[in-house]
């Protein structure tokens, strides 16, 4: 048995660990580059907290998920003014720009090099600049894994940019800045941490060290994910989805994904619709047909046996089975009102442009056995 597990430089959980940003990024400068969502006037408090510590600061407004004109935008900007540390607070779009932005500082040259998929994927020569990653959503997990996901509008395809250096200095997860985001967020949210989860747990490229983040976030996900969807308050739940959010990163950066994903960045692409909910209107058929796959083609393929696992672990009951872990993740979609693939925007005319974009993700990699073009057209005509 060999294998590497890589995170974050160091990761800080718990309520009120947010307070304590500007504490840690002064450690790597004075002058900071910080990327927010829309609610900037939400971080009043670190906005004083740096300029009583005497720091330069500059900000950065990432409205929707992160495209390649956006990060350019931000790359210019963070240059201009000299920065030592990015900082990212607000969800995985925010996460994922922040992470882009410092890696690309160092790095001169088109952006578009640096891709993988559309562009040529040269390795980033130069180490990235000091990140710290701030969540305040419980699902992608972003604040501990390697890469950032960008919407190119000129290709329709969203894609990644890659680096061993990208994994930023500091994760600071505070489950109480979760506590504001609404019922549908946090079910997207939410849902793409449980996919997360299962996809790491069932890879190819899991190992022990993943196995017991993606064993320990499932059962939490089960508890607590819909709880979190009916009552944004409880701090308990949310303190669950944050954990999960965070294994379900921790697992993915060092064990990869599968199916779900492998369709998901492709169709993220070609609708604008949220990464979370096509995760969650694609996990229940990803999980079915690669379970009927394995089931025919190689029925002692350990991976079945995950997936009878994570049915326990989702379920409770000790006798579940994996087509119950299917039926469980089925119903809580229905109950947290996740739309179609059709209700989303996209058309079975999409059919062959999904399953093509689809088959040359890096995502594929990860999932536990090689699924032929028809069986990924059956998947996306299963989750219209």
């Amino acid at each position: 048995m060999a294998f590497e597990f890589a995170t974050a430089g160091r990761i800080v959980f718990g309520r009120g660990c947010a307070a304590r940003i500007g504490e840690e990024a002064a450690q790597f400068g004075r002058r900071v580059f910080v990327l927010t969502g829309r609610r900037r006037e939400r971080w009043a408090f670190l906005w004083e907290d740096l300029r009583r510590r005497g720091m330069d600061c500059e900000r950065f407004a990432i409205m929707h998920e992160p495209t390649v004109t956006n990060v350019e935008q931000a790359v210019q900007m963070a240059a201009a003014a000299g920065v030592d540390v990015v900082i990212g607070i607000g969800g995985g779009s925010v996460i994922d720009a922040a992470k882009a932005v410092a890696a690309k500082l160092p790095n001169p040259g088109d952006l578009l090099n640096f891709l993988e998929v559309i562009g040529q994927g040269r390795p980033l020569e130069n180490p990235s600049l000091p990140c710290i990653a701030v969540p305040t959503t419980a699902g992608t997990g972003a604040e501990v894994t390697r890469n950032a996901v960008l919407r190119s509008e000129a290709h329709g395809v969203k894609v990644s940019l890659r680096s061993d250096t990208m994994l930023p200095v500091r994760a600071m997860v505070d489950p109480d800045l979760t506590l504001s985001v609404s019922p549908e967020m946090t079910a997207g949210t939410g849902l793409d941490a449980l996919t997360q989860l299962q996809e790491a747990f069932v890879s190819q490229r899991g190992n022990p060290l993943t196995d017991g983040l993606c064993r320990e976030g499932l059962r939490r996900a089960a508890r607590s994910l819909e709880r979190a969807f009916a009552h944004g308050d409880d701090s308990a739940a949310r303190e669950d989805m944050a954990l999960a959010s965070l294994f379900g990163g921790l697992a993915l950066a060092n064990a990869g994904l599968g199916a779900v994903h492998g369709f998901a960045g492709p169709l993220g692409g070609m609708v604008p619709a949220a990464h979370g909910m096509i995760c969650a209107a694609l996990l229940p058929p990803v999980m079915a047909a690669n379970i009927q796959a394995l089931t025919e083609r190689d029925p002692d393929h350990p991976s079945l046996d995950r997936y009878r696992e994570t049915a326990v672990l989702l379920t409770g009951r000790a006798d579940a089975t994996a087509k119950d872990g299917v039926a469980w993740v089925r119903q809580l979609c229905h109950r947290l009102k996740v739309p179609s693939l059709e209700r989303l925007g996209f058309t079975a005319a999409q059919t062959a442009e999904a399953v093509s974009k689809a088959c040359r993700a890096s995502s594929m990699k990860g999932n536990p056995v090689m699924l032929t073009e028809e069986e990924l057209a059956a998947i996306y005509r299963n989750a219209l």
